[in-house]
């Protein structure tokens, strides 16, 4: 039996929880319905909540911090709970891949992206799992923070209905078959 801390990346407050920016928060939300997660505590900076998945024990977190500064409480939880960051999946939106779509990986840089680069600055690693949610980019010169803190409408909702649900679906396939399978499956 395996722990997994599994987290959504997001900004906390109403007025983000539709926007593209929270895929990691919606995604985590869909996966705690799925392992039975109910109960959500606030610890270590995180709203967190804990279930079982085929005999895995796991966490599922969504920082409260912003976005830019959510490697601190992810870092101590993987402190908390003894987790080792390649036991670690990070949920998030990616401007690089088209709406729609999932990619799948371990390790990498930051891309940009502030959430990632907090993490890899506080944890002093890259290698964690990380499923990245498609968001494609911002239509003619849409500012990035405009598009990413907007909420998707009609044809992009509904993409990125899909990518949350295909995000989910590849952080558990991560858990039951490991990355080469899960990159097969969903990297396509």
């Amino acid at each position: 039996m395996s722990q997994y801390l599994i987290v959504g990346l997001g900004n906390p407050g109403e007025e983000y929880a539709e926007t593209r920016h929270n895929a990691g928060f919606r995604t985590v939300d869909l996966i705690g319905g799925e392992i039975g997660a109910r109960y959500w505590k606030t610890e270590c900076g995180a709203l967190t909540a804990k279930g079982a998945y085929h005999d895995n024990d796991i966490v599922l977190a969504k920082p409260q911090s912003f976005m830019n500064v959510s490697g601190g409480p992810v870092k101590k939880l993987l402190d908390a709970y003894g987790i080792e960051p390649d036991h670690m999946i990070v949920i998030h939106d990616e401007l690089d891949i088209d709406s729609g779509t999932v990619r799948v990986k371990f390790g990498g840089g930051h891309a940009g992206h502030n959430g990632l680069r907090s993490l890899c600055d506080k944890l002093g690693t890259r290698d964690w799992y990380r499923v990245r949610c498609g968001i494609g980019r911002p239509p003619g010169r849409m500012d990035v923070a405009d598009f990413v803190l907007s909420v998707p409408k009609k044809e992009a909702a509904e993409d990125f209905a899909y990518a949350i649900d295909r995000a989910a679906q590849a952080t558990l396939s991560l858990i039951d078959f490991g990355l080469e399978r899960t990159q097969q499956d969903f990297n396509r």
